[in-house]
């Protein structure tokens, strides 16, 4: 797929998603999907190979939940090959964004965007998430198909302001993860579908998760 159609396909799928992004920025993202289906073909960086389902899967997912993110620190817990951090990061110059995985490769791609593309607000970390302590706590902490909610909690609550928010995107609904988090104290929740473009409906979900003062 060339550059003209993956741009104009990101382009309206944004739209869609009621968001309107500069020739700039969508250019950024033609980049980003390009550099990564270049590096797929010597590294595993992903298992969707096909640019236009790169852009629903990866872009687009990444974008839909936009609205939901809080405040000016923002950090992206097994953020794999960038996503959702990169393609926020790029939309969302003015707020600071820490991309965290533990996968070398993943990380290096992700290193090799932000100085390619010059994203000045944001920065990728080789560590584990239940590991990290950077003496410092987020607005929001975000994680796309990490783990189950409760084991999320485990390893990236810590990471979590109070007042703060933890963003899990999930596939279909997940009432069986909602069910063992029902009572969990010191938190509450709740969940949100999302309609991603070029996705099947009811095939993603937030659970927003607001940390509360003791």
């Amino acid at each position: 797929m060339t550059t003209e159609p993956l741009a104009a396909s990101i382009a309206a799928g944004a739209e869609a998603l009621g968001q309107d992004l500069s020739a700039a920025e969508i250019s950024k993202l033609v980049t980003l999907l390009s550099e990564l289906q270049r590096w797929g073909e010597r590294v595993n960086l992903t298992g969707i190979r096909e640019p236009r389902k790169m852009v629903s899967a990866h872009v687009l997912d990444s974008l839909a939940v936009r609205s939901f993110i809080e405040g000016q620190s923002i950090i992206d817990v097994g953020t794999g090959a960038g996503f959702p951090g990169l393609p926020l990061a790029i939309v969302e110059p003015k707020i600071e964004f820490e991309l965290l995985d533990s996968n070398g490769k993943k990380i290096s791609f992700v290193n090799h965007i932000i100085g390619q593309l010059g994203i000045s607000n944001a920065k990728a970390l080789k560590a584990r998430a239940e590991d990290y302590a950077p003496g410092k706590r987020f607005d929001t902490v975000i994680a796309r198909a990490l783990a189950s909610t409760a084991k999320l909690l485990q390893m990236a609550g810590h990471l979590v302001r109070e007042d703060g928010v933890l963003l899990a995107l999930k596939g279909k609904y997940p009432a069986e993860e909602l069910a063992a988090i029902e009572h969990l104290p010191g938190w509450e929740y709740s969940v949100t579908e999302l309609t991603v473009p070029g996705l099947e409906s009811h095939a993603r979900h937030v659970i927003r998760l607001r940390k509360i003062a003791a």
